[in-house]
């Protein structure tokens, strides 16, 4: 498993809940919608806002910035409104042995 790290158990991750951590000198989060997990940039790509206090909308699989409202999807990271512009960095996610893990490239 070369260059995946291991974030936590699949029972720490709630549903809906943005998940934030350290890895690799980024700055990212995790969240949960049904059976998918999802890993981005916690760091909105239109101002320095972290994205854990902002909220989650699980009908549409965004997060919206704190800041200036900007929603992303979180399959891909692209904003769904002005005023940022630019996608979030996303992250492949593997969930194995009730643990879940990410792909730092």
């Amino acid at each position: 498993m070369e260059g995946w790290v291991r974030i936590c158990d699949t029972g720490s991750l709630k549903q809906g809940e943005l998940l934030e951590f350290d890895q690799a000198g980024k700055k990212l989060m995790l969240t949960r919608m049904g059976q998918d997990v999802y890993a981005t940039d916690r760091i909105c790509t239109h101002a320095y806002a972290d994205l854990t206090g902002g909220f989650v909308n699980e009908g549409e699989r965004t997060v919206t910035c704190p800041l200036h409202l900007s929603a992303f999807k979180l399959a891909d990271g692209v904003p769904q409104n002005p005023p940022a512009e630019t996608p979030l960095k996303i992250y492949k996610v593997k969930i194995q042995d009730n643990a879940i893990y990410i792909k730092i490239d």
